[in-house]
Order: structure tokens, then C-alpha cells, then sequence
């Protein structure tokens, strides 16, 4: 059932939508007053397009408001957190701005992720409640019978039986916008742990209010941007624009999923302005029968990252879609945003030539430095880890005081485990990851994880998981695995059973299967840089 546009919100509803003036004791920015700021200034103009429904901007506020009272109204309480599994849609961004709006804590699940790994999310979360759409409703019933205490939510036009009703939420009373401190937590984004579990990124209201301010002033988005969800949502890579959009105005375009077909018929019907694609689905726009001869006129800028994109995507893009290409470094701890990278000039002349294979510059509000192993800030040109500091940066890892004190500092610099250098321009090159992880088609997989769950099999002595090119994902899952004396575990076989384990998109594409040990250091490491070598040493151009 299409949701349309109302009338405005009467005088109380907007006193209590609208962030007090007035300092107090507890003064910071809610990152849901963006909504609340256009809610005010533009209640008639288009918030959220999603195939036949249309919502302007005081229906949405209304919506938002009654879904944050809603909760609250369960019985969910203040600073709970409150996790979402769905698809994207006009009801997922209610979710982005409801959660936080009343002081609750938004958890963003990896729809990829296998039953274990989401029931481990929400235990290690305390998650009090879970909003589930109609793709991931035996999903819900499942994790609510293993976990019996959370609270199920069905986000759907349709009740289903023994879940709570969204819509029904949403129509309760309006709640007001929360007060809360710049550190007080709006949301808990789980990313891949290098101990094989997921740790919970705290981003607080001040970390995400920072970000969507360097989004505004690096992207210049304005009223009449038309952003395009075609990333997952529980992507902070697709959530980097979401309050920054939010705040000036723009227009939310959904599609479900990522689809080339999709997604060119939206960015033609919709009129989009701009989207963040990872280069996986670059290269899958670019090439796709259905898009060819679509209209992107309207694109103003299409801003991509997540992994290596060459030179020859570059320019086949840029030319396909007729618009700026902006490439962006960052990661969930940063809130996203570190650099952008707009290419003002030829990149067959210098200096462009060369600064497309950059990440840009940092964003402004974002301060970068690249640092020896002795804290100290290397040469232009060399190489060192790459440190980052500012206001978006995160309060640290939920309940993991250890893993957070050894990558922030006192001071306030995150250590990003990423190597890079910076030309004499302050352009940030990205050489290598420290942190031992593969970037495949946008995802973020830790090799830990993957090499846990391949040595559970009975016939595995050793293994080693590192990533390698590939043409479609940028880098893929490729596993050196050394069989016991007797082992006879096939390729095939170790597939089958790291399925039982993690994710699907975690599982090894590629295998070398051998008996002869591993190389390793004197000290008993594994020497994956010699492991690596052979696939990585005729690959050139790559832009990261």
C-alpha cells in the first residue's frame, strides 16, 4: 500500500520535534534533528521514493516520531539497542532516523551473515529488539527462538502472526526528539574482528553529526540531490550520505537490492543525482545489456571505494555515466568518511594521470597522517600506517577496552592499520592493509575468520587465507590449505563445510591444496607475503 504525503504537523508535534535552543548539561547535536531541520524548512517537499510510495517530509518526521514513541512504548529502554535485518527501503531509513531520534541505539545486521553469526551480533549487543522486513521474516523467528527475550518486529504493510506490528508503531504518539551529549552512543556497527568474532563499532551522535557535516561540505549536496540506496543499507558506505542527505532536504531513492537493471531504472525514472557503488557494481553497471543506452544525464557525481578499481574501470565509467567518478577511503570506525578524491582535470595528463590512483585528500574536519612503527610521521612518499583523527571518529569497541586502547590514542588518533604514503599535495595513496583482511566486492573479510572455520575440518593441517586479483570482485577469498597424512578433503569438500560456519561471501573461491608445509619465519609465522607474491607481483595499475 503506497504511503503518501499529509499535511503538516501541528504546532505541538513541531515544538517537540525541534531541537531546544537553550544549552543544558546535557547539550549535544541529535543526529535525527536532521530530520527535523527539513521536516521544518521543506514539509512538502520529497523525502523517500520507493517504487509507488512517496513521502514528503513532514509524513516522514510524523512516521519517524511515532515509530522512536513506538518502541518505547514496548517497553524498550532508553539506550537499548535495537537491531534491523532488512532490505533497503523507505522503512529502513525510518529506522536510521527513529532508533537514535529517542535515544535508543541502531544495530545494522549484515543480511549476508549466517544464523550463528547474526545470534552471536544480537547476544554481544544485548539487543532488546529486532526489526525484521518480509525477506528475513524466518530469519526473526528463528533468532527470537534462540534468543526468547528479544522483541520481533515485522516491517511490512502486512501483519504476520505473533510478531509486533511496525505499521502499528508507527501510528503510535509522536515521541520528541531526545536530548543527548555529543558521546552518548546513536548507533553499534558490527565489523569483522582479526580474532575470528565481529566487534561492535560505537559510533556516538557526535561521531555521526561530524561525518554527515564533512559529507555536506566534500559532496556539496543540497535540496535537489536525488540519492540513490543501491548498497546494502547496513553498509556504512551507503549510510556515509544518509543524515547529511537528510539534513539539507534531499530526496531518498530505494531499490531493494543491487541490480544493473534496477539500478539504471532508477537513476533514469528517479532522476538521480548521485549514489555510492562499490567497483564490483561499477563494473556490472557499465556492462550490462540492460543499461546500455539508459539516461544518466541527471548524475552529478558517482561516489565509489571498498576495493580496487583499475584504470581501465575508471575511465569506462566515467565515460558510460557522464559524471564525476569520486573515489572515497574510509571505514566504519571513521564513521565512514577520511578522503574524497575529485578529479578536476584529464586523467590521461598529470597530475591527474597519477591522482587517480589516489583516495584523495582529507576530508575536511578529518585530519590524516601516515607514521612509522615509532609513532613518528614519516616522509612524503614514504610508507607508513595510515593514522586518522577528528570528530567522527569512533568511541571505541562495545565491551572490548583492549582491542580499543591499542588503536586509539590519547590524543585521539586512530591507527587504521592500512599502509599508505602522501605525495607533497597531501594526496593519500593506499599500498597495502596492514591488518590482515580482503576487501572483496565492498565486503571486509578477515582472514582469521575464514582460517578458523577451514580448520575445524578434520583433514586440515595448516592454512593460510589471503586475498587475490579478480577481475569481477577486485580481490577474492583464496586459501593455501595443507592436508593431514590420510586427508582426502577436496576443494568441493572444504567449501561445503565452511558454508556450516560463515557466510557465504567468507567462504574461499580459490584453493592451492598441497601436502608440503607452509613457509614461515624463523619465529613459526606464516609467511603470507610469500604466499601472496606470485599472484600479486604482473598485477599493475591498480587503483585502491
Amino acid at each position: 500500500m503506497a504511503v503518501r504525503g499529509g499535511g503538516r504537523m501541528t504546532d505541538t508535534e513541531l515544538r517537540n520535534s525541534v531541537p531546544s535552543l537553550v544549552p543544558s548539561a546535557r547539550s549535544g547535536t541529535n543526529v535525527a534533528s536532521a530530520l527535523s531541520r527539513a521536516a521544518r524548512l521543506v514539509p512538502a517537499w520529497p523525502a523517500a521514493v520507493d517504487g509507488p510510495v512517496r513521502l514528503d517530509y513532514s509524513t516522514l518526521e510524523r512516521r519517524v516520531a511515532g515509530l522512536g514513541g513506538g518502541l518505547l512504548g514496548l517497553g524498550v529502554r532508553p539506550g537499548a539497542v535495537v537491531a534491523v535485518l532488512a532490505l533497503n527501503s523507505y522503512r529502513h531509513l525510518e529506522c536510521w532516523l527513529g532508533i537514535p531520534r529517542v535515544g535508543l541505539v541502531l544495530n545494522e545486521l549484515n543480511t549476508r551473515l549466517a544464523l550463528a553469526e547474526l545470534e552471536f551480533v544480537l547476544e554481544d549487543s544485548e539487543a532488546e529488539a529486532l526489526i525484521v522486513d518480509d525477506a528475513f521474516v524466518s530469519i526473526g523467528r528463528e533468532l527470537k527462538a534462540a534468543l526468547p527475550g528479544i522483541r520481533l518486529i515485522h516491517a511490512s504493510s502486512e501483519p504476520a502472526d505473533g510478531l509486533v506490528d511496525y505499521e502499528s508503531l508507527v501510528s503510535a504518539a509522536p515521541a520528541p526528539l531526545a536530548e543527548v551529549r555529543d558521546d552518548d552512543l546513536a548507533g553499534v556497527f558490527y565489523t569483522g574482528g582479526t580474532t575470528g568474532r565481529s566487534k561492535g563499532v560505537m559510533l556516538t551522535h557526535g561521531n555521526l553529526v561530524a561525518n554527515a557535516k564533512h559529507m555536506l561540505i566534500g559532496a556539496g549536496l543540497t535540496a535537489r540531490d536525488r540519492y540513490l540506496h543501491a548498497g546494502p543499507m547496513f553498509h556504512l558506505a551507503d549510510g556515509a550520505a544518509t543524515y547529511a542527505l537528510t539534513w539539507v532536504g534531499g530526496t531518498h531513492v530505494f531499490v531493494p537490492s543491487f541490480t544493473p537493471g534496477g539500478v539504471a531504472n532508477a537513476i533514469e525514472t528517479e532522476q538521480v543525482t548521485t549514489t555510492c557503488l562499490v567497483p564490483t557494481m561499477i563494473n556490472l553497471l557499465v556492462s550490462d545489456p540492460e543499461a546500455s543506452g539508459r539516461d544518466f544525464s541527471s548524475l552529478r557525481f558517482v561516489l565509489y571505494g571498498g576495493s580496487p578499481v583499475t584504470a581501465s574501470l575508471y575511465r569506462k565509467a566515467s565515460a558510460a555515466l557522464g559524471c564525476a567518478m569520486v573515489q572515497a577511503y574510509g571505514m566504519t570506525e571513521a564513521s565512514p568518511l577520511g578522503t574524497l578524491c575529485w578529479i578536476d582535470g584529464p586523467v590521461d595528463e598529470e597530475p591527474w594521470a597519477t591522482r587517480i590512483r589516489s583516495a584523495g585528500v582529507p576530508a575536511l574536519g578529518v585530519e590524516i597522517s601516515v607514521r612509522r612503527p615509532d609513532g613518528s610521521v614519516a616522509d612524503v612518499d614514504e610508507v607508513g600506517e595510515i593514522w586518522l583523527r577528528g570528530p567522527n571518529i569512533m568511541a571505541g569497541y562495545w565491551r572490548r577496552p583492549e582491542e580499543t586502547a591499542a588503536v586509539l590514542t590519547a590524543d585521539g588518533w586512530y591507527h587504521s592499520g592500512d599502509a599508505g604514503s602522501m605525495d607533497v599535495d597531501g594526496y593519500l595513496y593506499i599500498v597495502d592493509r596492514l591488518k590482515d583482511m580482503i576487501i572483496s566486492g565492498g565486503e571486509n573479510i578477515y582472514c582469521a575468520e575464514v582460517e578458523a572455520a577451514l580448520s575445524s575440518h578434520p583433514d586440515v593441517l595448516e592454512v593460510a587465507v589471503f586475498g587475490v586479483p579478480d577481475d569481477h570482485w577486485g580481490e577474492r577469498v583464496h586459501a593455501a590449505v595443507v592436508l593431514r597424512a590420510g586427508g582426502t578433503a577436496t576443494a568441493d569438500d572444504l567449501v561445503a563445510h565452511c558454508r556450516t560456519q560463515i557466510a557465504g561471501y567468507k567462504v574461499p573461491r580459490s584453493f592451492d591444496l598441497g601436502t608440503e608445509l607452509l613457509p614461515k619465519s624463523g619465529a613459526g609465522k606464516i609467511l603470507k607475503r610469500e604466499l601472496r607474491a606470485p599472484y600479486w607481483s604482473s598485477e599493475a595499475g591498480v587503483i585502491h
